[in-house]
């Protein structure tokens, strides 16, 4: 018997009937089910994660099994769908080759993220204490953003790439992404595509206000610390959800983390193929 962790996106009328439906069959096959967002503590039970939503249900998927490493099979009821790999009409069929053993893991880079804060220089601010929580080993799948809280003031970050000073940035924002996210911010940002296999590292700059603007492919090894210079304070996301403001004093380390997202795939589609259908690139009109 497995027990199987639903994250369900919680707006989508069509995500909860699936997964009543869903939870419907898995029961009639002797399987439990277990809804992680209602009780996030039962993960370390489950062999499975179904995620029924989009990319964003699927990130809070990884970072809820990331500690264990749970194999994702991701559905998708979004618009893009860049890291589900079925469709709803196709998921009675995708359990019954999991079950049936007819599927290979996909392992995708994560990064571990530390924030640290300068408690003395909060209080300057007019901060309170928990406007910046410890946040350590948090998981990225996608990307970790500082960027300025305000328009008309750009802010300066000063970067570090494996311990050693490389650069001040006075810009809007930098992005630390890994391959799976370089089509996301990084990408809207000018930032490469990478095959969501590699295991690389991208620092990209958001409308720096600097002639080098250029972004960089780090190797997996090297870490990248983002230092807030003096100037105004700054947002800080993981995969798209604010988990701090942060200003003078403090810090934003990004490393390869030692767990990869492990996702559930059953053809061997090849990335740029995906990419054509994604952006509709399969067309005259784009010389195809």
């Amino acid at each position: 018997m497995t027990t199987v962790g639903f994250v369900v996106h919680p707006n989508r009328s069509e995500a909860k009937e699936l997964a009543a439906s869903s939870k419907k069959l898995l029961e009639s096959l002797g399987h439990s089910v277990v809804y992680l967002e209602e009780t996030p503590s039962a993960v370390e039970h489950c062999q499975l994660i179904l995620s029924l939503g989009g990319d964003g249900t699927m990130l809070r998927a990884v970072e809820i099994g990331s500690l264990w490493e749970l194999p994702i099979l991701g559905v998708n009821l979004g618009r893009l769908g860049y890291l589900t790999e079925i469709e709803p009409k196709d998921l009675g069929t995708a359990l019954a080759r999991y079950f049936g053993g007819d599927y290979r893991i996909q392992r995708r880079m994560t990064l571990s993220v530390t924030v640290t804060g300068n408690p003395e220089l909060h209080s300057a601010w007019g901060r309170h204490d928990d406007d910046l929580r410890p946040i350590r080993n948090a998981t990225a799948l996608n990307e970790v953003v500082v960027e300025r809280l305000h328009s008309g003031h750009v802010i300066q970050v000063s970067v570090e790439i494996a311990g050693t000073h490389f650069l001040r940035y006075d810009t809007d924002g930098l992005i630390v992404a890994t391959p799976t996210g370089s089509t996301g911010y990084n990408l809207s940002a000018r930032g490469p595509i990478a095959s969501p296999t590699l295991e690389a590292i991208l620092l990209t700059p958001i409308s720096p206000h600097m002639l080098f603007d250029r972004s960089m492919l780090l190797a997996p090894t090297e870490s990248i610390e983002l230092k807030m210079c003096d100037g105004p304070p700054a947002s800080v996301m993981i995969d798209g959800q604010h988990v701090a403001t942060i200003s003078s004093g403090d810090s934003v380390l990004c490393k390869r983390a030692t767990r990869s997202a492990h996702l559930i795939t059953f053809d061997n589609r090849r990335f740029h193929e995906i990419l054509k259908v994604k952006f509709g690139l399969d067309s005259k009109e784009m010389g195809v």
